[in-house]
C-alpha cells in the first residue's frame, strides 16, 4: 500500500485489531486508507454527478447519485449501485490491499467512510418513500443513519458525523434575562 507524499499509512499491529498499537478508524480516515482484512465490515459511500436521466438535472451537480461499497472481514469488496429501474450488486475481484475508496476519489467521486453497518430499523409499517440511491445507502448504515432525501443532503450529514459535529443544536441552557 503506497501513500502520497506527506500522507501516513496505517499498518496493522502484529497482535490483531484489539491490541495496543493497532490502527484506529480515525487514523485510517485521516490517512485516506482502509482497515486491514480481518477487521469489522465497513461501508464506504461514493457520490457522483452525471445526470443520465432528465429529472436528475434538478439535483446539484456532483451530487446526483450515490452508491456504496461494503468491505468485508476477508478484505473483499461488494459494490451496491442502485440504478434507474434496477439494483446492481457486484463482488469485485481486486488484489488484496486494493484501496477502492482512493481509486474512486482519483476518478472524481466524493467518498465518505468508513462507517460501520448498523442494525436494521424496526418499523410497524413499510417505508412510504421510494427506493432511491439515498434510501439504499441509508439502509446500509442502519437505524442510526441520518435523514436525507438527496445525495447532497446525505453527503453533508455524513460529513458532519465524520467530523464529530453531530446535530446543530444548542446544548447549554438559556441564560436568565
Amino acid at each position: 500500500m503506497s501513500a502520497a507524499p506527506g500522507r501516513a499509512v496505517a499498518r496493522p499491529a502484529a497482535g490483531g485489531a484489539g491490541r495496543a498499537g493497532a490502527p484506529r478508524l480515525a487514523h485510517l480516515r485521516a490517512a485516506g486508507g482502509v482497515a486491514a482484512p480481518g477487521g469489522p465490515p465497513q461501508v464506504w459511500i461514493a457520490f457522483g454527478g452525471r445526470a443520465d436521466q432528465p429529472w436528475l438535472r434538478v439535483l446539484r451537480p456532483g451530487f446526483r447519485h450515490c452508491f456504496a461499497a461494503l468491505r468485508d472481514a476477508a478484505g473483499g469488496w461488494t459494490v451496491l449501485d442502485p440504478l434507474s429501474g434496477r439494483l446492481v450488486v457486484a463482488r469485485l475481484d481486486l488484489p488484496p490491499g486494493f484501496d477502492l475508496p482512493r481509486a474512486w476519489r482519483r476518478a472524481g467521486f466524493a467518498v465518505l467512510g468508513p462507517f460501520a453497518p448498523g442494525p436494521a430499523r424496526r418499523r410497524r409499517l413499510p417505508p412510504l418513500a421510494p427506493f432511491t440511491c439515498v434510501a439504499l445507502c441509508r439502509a446500509l448504515l442502519g437505524a442510526g443513519a441520518p435523514f436525507a432525501l438527496t445525495p447532497r443532503g446525505l453527503f453533508r450529514k455524513l460529513r458532519r458525523r465524520l467530523a464529530g459535529l453531530g446535530k446543530n443544536t444548542l446544548t447549554a441552557p438559556a441564560a436568565p434575562v
